[in-house]
């Protein structure tokens, strides 16, 4: 199947004909590891949040979740 399609300035990819953001072109690669990686542990939380049914928790695990995609894109 190989790469998918990208526009010219790299920050999207062409998936069955919609557009999907991918990371900012310009991003380092350590940087992006590591806004990946906040990313997944912030998804945890929410995931553990939902569990426990703690609004502050969640909320919290929330915007953490906003800032690394705020990040990446």
């Amino acid at each position: 199947m190989g790469e998918p399609l990208r526009t010219p300035d790299g920050r999207y990819i062409v998936v069955r004909g919609r557009l999907w953001r991918t990371v900012n072109p310009d991003r380092s690669e350590p940087s992006r590891q590591a806004l990946v990686k906040a990313l997944m542990a912030a998804r945890r939380a929410v995931r553990e949040a939902l569990k426990t049914k703690d609004p502050i928790a969640l909320a919290a695990a929330r915007a953490g979740v906003q800032l690394a995609k705020e990040g990446l894109g």
